[in-house]
């Protein structure tokens, strides 16, 4: 008879839990649909934003900031693909000046008709080796300090041309034409002229002021790009802000906010992933299209070198999404992330433990961290937040070295946060005897039994 009752009680608490969360779901409020909506809505335009507003960044530092864009092009001076096709460029524009009948000047009259026999027989070969000759007076200079110090003032002078080209203007060193940016190799080339005259070939005293110009970008859609580059500069790192604030807010509005902060941070770690495989895709579509006039190794070195920090910035929205979605998660009532939390607490309760027994004292330290423990927990986050946005160009490991001295700054606060482990009561030192009981009033001691 109690089996059954117990059997009807359990079906009847069984049917009211149904009944109750029948109600639930048809008593929720409309509002909580919409808001559900709204906040989806504003994610999904945060993320798509997301890619615009790192590449409108990395826009507004390459145009707006001289010395970031001198620091992004900087490394090009040292690369070899660049060197040798500065090298290549130089040594074909000069070679167009030499005038090979001139090198017999030196030679005397009466010798002259037998050396003109001999240049008519060499052709090509006599050519071919005052251009190898010419080629590596240029390398030289390609490749000694001097070329970086032309490179770096000539590309920090002419920032100011370079803005103007990719934002409407051709005028200066740096000019844009139907489909190409270019600059000037004049400088260069005046210092390997003068390095040929030391070397003694004097001819080449006698060429005049070249201008010769080394590719940088070449795009048959050069004109498309200058609009859009324009208006990525005007937005500046606005957009990147906004596109922050949008999945805040929608993160805010919803209902299940943990459950939406982890999709949200996942959402905006995927649209960074996205930007960067379209930047890998993009750079074989653009190598692909270059004209064989232009060096394939060394365009691919100016595209490679012109995005680093873009690729930057997409690693750090990517491991910030990342790392955010596993904070929200760790943080959430699924059984792995109870487990996780609770192997956290066991750890720093053993740890704390056994400071206690060493004799570790904390004095006045442990209540007051127990008591504004929540404060200093959101302190610490805050101050991880700003040295974050503070931090001028952060890279993927900044944001996980942030992380990490958080997560070491959070043990210790829990380990001052712990309450003191009880001692164990002191065992009695061998030979002591327990202290003899009192009898009780009235009566005898009682006998003890066997």
């Amino acid at each position: 008879m109690a089996s059954g009752d117990s059997a009807d009680e359990l079906a009847a608490l069984r049917a009211r839990v149904a009944a109750l969360e029948a109600e639930k779901a048809v008593a929720r409020p409309p509002h909580h649909r919409v808001r559900s909506f709204f906040s989806a809505v504003l994610i999904v335009i945060g993320c798509i934003l997301i890619p615009l507003g790192i590449v409108a960044s990395w826009t507004a530092d390459i145009v707006g900031d001289t010395d970031r864009y001198v620091q992004t092009v900087k490394p090009l001076a040292s690369d070899p693909d660049i060197q040798a096709a500065v090298a290549n460029r130089v040594t074909n524009a000069l070679m167009e000046h030499i005038d090979l009948p001139a090198l017999l000047e030196g030679v005397a009259p009466t010798d002259r008709p037998l050396a003109e026999k001999a240049l008519g027989k060499l052709g090509g070969s006599l050519e071919s080796a005052v251009s190898s000759f010419v080629h590596d007076r240029a390398q030289d200079i390609v490749a000694s300090p001097a070329f970086e110090t032309i490179w770096t003032d000539a590309n920090r002078a002419i920032h100011t041309s370079l803005d103007r080209a990719l934002t409407g203007s051709d005028e200066g060193a740096v000019k844009i034409e139907t489909d190409t940016v270019t600059i000037d190799l004049a400088p260069v080339i005046e210092r390997v002229k003068e390095r040929l005259v030391a070397s003694g070939l004097d001819v080449a005293a006698k060429i005049p002021e070249i201008h010769t110009d080394f590719t940088v970008v070449k795009s048959d859609d050069i004109g498309k790009v200058k609009t859009v580059f324009s208006l990525l500069q005007t937005m500046g790192v606005w957009l990147p802000v906004i596109a922050v604030l949008l999945v805040v807010g929608g993160v805010l509005l919803a209902v299940k906010r943990r459950r939406t902060l982890v999709a949200a941070a996942l959402g905006v770690a995927f649209a960074a992933i996205v930007l960067g495989v379209a930047l890998t895709v993009f750079r074989t579509v653009y190598l692909n299209a270059l004209p064989s006039t232009v060096s394939p190794a060394a365009a691919g070195s100016v595209y490679d070198t012109l995005i680093r920090f873009l690729r930057t910035s997409v690693r750090v929205f990517a491991t910030l999404g990342i790392l955010i979605a596993l904070a929200a998660w760790l943080s959430g009532p699924s059984r792995p992330a109870v487990l996780v939390r609770g192997l956290w607490h066991s750890g720093i309760t053993a740890t704390r433990a056994t400071a206690d027994h060493a004799g570790m004292k904390l004095g006045p330290v442990g209540p007051f961290v127990r008591r504004y423990r929540t404060w200093i927990t959101w302190i610490l986050v805050a101050g991880a937040a700003a040295a974050l946005v503070f931090w001028s160009y952060p890279t993927g490991a900044v944001v996980v070295g942030i992380a990490l001295t958080l997560l070491f700054v959070l043990a210790v606060v829990a380990f001052l946060a712990e309450e003191p482990a009880e001692r164990p009561p002191a065992e009695p030192a061998p030979g002591d005897q327990p202290p003899k009981q009192p009898p009780p009033a009235g009566g005898s001691a009682p006998t003890p039994q066997v």
